[in-house]
């Protein structure tokens, strides 16, 4: 749900963001192309409750995702290809509980694609990788993966790659209608059974 949040720059992720910073309706793409920026995910307990709203619609808004314009940039910061950004996975073990780091990485716009270092064992420094492709977008390039891993070795340059996010930004596609959380992990459960 957080990468449908984050591609789509009418989400409540992306209203806020623009209202944060004051700078009109391209301030989104202002931040981006300025530099690298983060997104912080937080992943609450399944059961964790709120007083004035439920995990449902807190998930389905994107209550539970941070941006954060990176001012000074440094040695990790700089490892990130022109045009990506710095992505943080929190996620709660328990109700009520702290958040801890559950993955890095990178987030792509315009591939819809998120490129994480999953933490498996953090004693261990141990750590495995995944991309989470936009779970919406069916017609990703059958060369995708060589496509991302130009970009990562910037033997490829971000207004190259593939503009995948326009299915899935009301900024674009005016027909796009993000789904609610219910209709997101309906779905999931229903591909997964298949």
């Amino acid at each position: 749900m957080s990468l449908i949040h984050i591609c789509d720059h009418e989400s409540y992720l992306n209203q806020r963001i623009r209202q944060q910073y004051n700078s009109g309706e391209d301030s989104i793409q202002t931040f981006e192309n300025k530099g690298v920026n983060q997104y912080i995910i937080y992943l609450p307990s399944p059961h964790q409750t709120y007083e004035d709203i439920t995990l449902e619609q807190g998930l389905t808004e994107g209550y539970n995702i941070e941006f954060k314009p990176i001012q000074e940039q440094n040695a990790f910061t700089r490892q990130i290809p022109q045009g990506g950004h710095f992505v943080v996975v929190m996620k709660q073990s328990k109700v009520d509980g702290d958040f801890a780091i559950a993955a890095t990485g990178i987030f792509i716009r315009p591939m819809a694609i998120f490129s994480l270092d999953v933490i498996i064992d953090p004693n261990e420094e141990e750590y495995q990788s995944l991309v989470i492709k936009h779970s919406i977008i069916r017609n990703y390039p059958s060369n995708w993966e060589t496509i991302l891993r130009l970009f990562l070795n910037r033997q490829m340059a971000i207004h190259e790659l593939p503009q995948l996010v326009k299915y899935v930004d009301r900024n674009y596609n005016l027909d796009f209608r993000p789904p609610s959380w219910d209709e997101y992990y309906t779905s999931s459960k229903s591909f997964l059974l298949v």
